[in-house]
């Protein structure tokens, strides 16, 4: 007589395994997909996030008018926040290769900003760990800032030659450390 639960287990097992095996024969494709094609690959990523924010300006809108918790202020800024939300996902759909070069530039100052507080932080010695370690991240997330507001086109080329190429190095890793086949009985 075979035992039901054991049953499940056995299933359930070959059934995340078999998902880890799919998951990553999509990741290697996925990952020299992108490496052959780089630039398509920013427009259909500038295009989904244009998408996202489309969909997300619109329940902003919807919101406004259907949250009746919210004040009459509150309801109208949901609003306009939403059309603003909206009109920025169709810009990132007419012009995606400009959306790519704005976030690039806007993680560029992000980093920068970051990368002052580090300083900051390192030098003032209120950090957690040794004062070294800020200071270090600090400098080197500056750089990697001024180099992104200089050169957003090469900083956006390698974060997608690089993403492509740990996507397809992590699938293969996830492939050779598959945990053993076992039988369902």
């Amino acid at each position: 007589m075979t035992d039901p639960a054991g049953s499940f287990v056995a299933q359930a097992y070959t059934s995340i395994r078999t998902s880890a095996i799919v998951s990553a024969v999509v990741g290697i494709v996925v990952g020299i997909i992108v490496l052959v094609w780089p630039g398509a690959t920013v427009v259909v990523l500038a295009w989904l996030f244009g998408i996202a924010l489309i969909i997300g300006g619109l329940f902003r809108i919807v919101a406004a008018f259907t949250a009746d918790a919210l004040s009459t202020g509150n309801r109208w800024l949901l609003g306009i926040l939403g059309v603003v939300v909206v009109v920025a996902g169709i810009i990132c759909l007419i012009h995606p290769v400009s959306t790519a070069v704005f976030i690039a530039i806007f993680i560029g100052i992000a980093w920068i900003i970051s990368g002052i507080h580090d300083l900051i932080v390192g030098i003032s010695g209120r950090t957690i760990g040794p004062r070294w370690l800020p200071i270090v991240g600090g400098i080197i997330s500056v750089i990697a800032g001024i180099v992104i507001l200089f050169l957003p086109g090469v900083a956006i080329g390698t974060f997608i030659v690089v993403s492509a190429i740990m996507l397809i190095v992590v699938s293969i890793v996830s492939l050779f450390t598959l945990p053993p086949k076992i039988s369902v009985a």
